[in-house]
């Protein structure tokens, strides 16, 4: 399984995402491999995250789970990229086209290339929705970022999209492990 942390021109990596939150080490402890790169910090494209994250990965498909932003770079390799992709889970995907959460993007520096999108940043609907591997999509409880029609579309539009239970996103002090990990885990043959 393949983590894909969250952030978008903001100080955030795999640690702060991934790891100290107990999600790596719950995996691990669950019997599940499980590697969570860093994503490009001040990326110019989503492209340009897609070529970053690519030869990072294990030659044979993998589970991919995209958290938040990291939602538009795992769909956005799974588009480009199928046959390295057997299942895409997008977990609080991040919300695009909202003018608030734009403009703080805007603010961290980030190129307008990469707000733009339709439900997700950095792919177009029919993009989407001609995924064909499984897809699982697990909503955030609410909030600006991660708002609850995101979820909603994403399961409109990807053909045979699963909906997983909700949770809180890491680093957030009211996540805990425990529910996503079994989740995750429970999605690995």
């Amino acid at each position: 399984m393949v983590l894909v942390h969250g952030g978008l021109w903001e100080d955030m990596d795999a640690e702060r995402f991934w790891v100290r939150p107990g999600v790596v080490a719950g995996l691990a402890a669950a019997g599940v491999g499980v590697f969570a790169p860093d994503r490009l910090p001040r990326p110019d494209s989503w492209s340009a995250e897609v070529r970053h994250l690519l030869p990072l990965l294990p030659e044979d498909p993998v589970t991919l789970v995209g958290g938040s932003n990291g939602c538009s770079v795992a769909a956005r390799l799974a588009v480009e990229n199928p046959h390295r992709v057997l299942r895409l889970v997008l977990a609080w995907p991040a919300t695009a086209g909202n003018p608030r959460v734009d403009a703080w993007t805007r603010k961290q520096g980030a190129p307008e290339d990469m707000l733009a999108g339709e439900t997700l940043r950095g792919l177009t609907d029919a993009e989407l929705a001609g995924l064909r591997m499984p897809v699982s999509v697990l909503p955030a409880p609410g909030g600006p970022f991660h708002q609850r029609h995101t979820a909603d579309a994403l399961l409109r539009l990807i053909p045979g999209a699963a909906e997983l239970p909700s949770s809180p996103e890491p680093p957030r002090p009211e996540f805990t492990p425990d529910g996503l990990v079994g989740t995750l885990a429970g999605l690995c043959p």
